[in-house]
């Protein structure tokens, strides 16, 4: 993964800035991974995408991520730490392209869905339909090929449990309360986004202030690590 320096971060949440959620996990996802076309990222298992962000965030903001939650019972607040490394390991590497389901004389093969699978299906009138015909590869009941329409609900359920499991991080958060578990999920590429836009507004209003005091252009001032930067700060403030 290669990481890239504050301007090119900022580029990037400037051009977030004016997308919806499916635009920004786009961008951060080149920013992840820059080697990569958007046409092959868009085309990558989501899974794979959600791993790749854990990693970038680790990258960026460190390991420990602080996640807040209401319990659904008592309505305490909650507070716990997630590793960003562990949960990006976890994700990565499962290595299918494909899932296969076998039930009551049905076959079926379904390719993992990518982004691109997945903002298609829903704008569709109905989403899992549209979904399974375009990922699915081949479909036989009891020796003769049939269409993803004709799938009955009960094997298309087992193809979607089936599909992606990194695609969904649920947490089961025990109250420290009232004892009760509360599932929640962590959409990561909402989490890292909020993490960069805070990030980005700070960094802006440190390039005023040195720019302010010093005359420096935003170039300049971004050049400087973030160490020097503070530094300069500190010197601005007991003037």
């Amino acid at each position: 993964m290669v990481i890239t320096g504050a301007a090119e971060l900022l580029a990037a949440w400037e051009a977030g800035l004016g997308e919806a959620p499916v635009g920004r996990a786009l961008l951060l996802h080149r920013t992840a991974r820059p080697d990569v076309g958007a046409e092959r990222l868009s085309a990558l298992p989501v899974g794979e995408r959600e791993a790749d962000l854990f990693a970038l965030r680790r990258e960026l903001f460190g390991e420990r991520m602080q996640v807040r939650l209401a319990c659904g019972a008592c309505g305490e607040d909650m507070e716990f730490d997630l590793d960003a490394g562990e949960l990006a390991g976890s994700l990565g590497g499962r290595g299918e392209s494909a899932v296969r389901v076998q039930q009551d004389g049905w076959e079926v093969e379904f390719r993992l869905p990518g982004v691109a699978d997945l903002t298609a299906a829903v704008r569709a009138a109905h989403p899992r339909t549209a979904l399974l015909a375009r990922c699915l590869v081949s479909a036989v009941h009891d020796g003769t090929a049939v269409t993803a329409g004709e799938l009955p609900a009960p094997v298309q359920s087992r193809i979607v449990e089936a599909a992606d499991p990194g695609a969904d991080l649920a947490l089961n958060v025990a109250c420290p309360e009232c004892g009760q578990a509360t599932r929640a999920e962590l959409d990561i590429a909402t989490y890292l986004w909020t993490e960069l836009d805070a990030w980005a507004r700070d960094v802006l209003l440190d390039v005023h202030l040195l720019a302010t005091a010093y005359g420096w252009s935003e170039p300049e001032i971004l050049a400087l690590s973030p160490t020097r930067r503070r530094y300069y700060l500190e010197l601005c403030a007991d003037v």
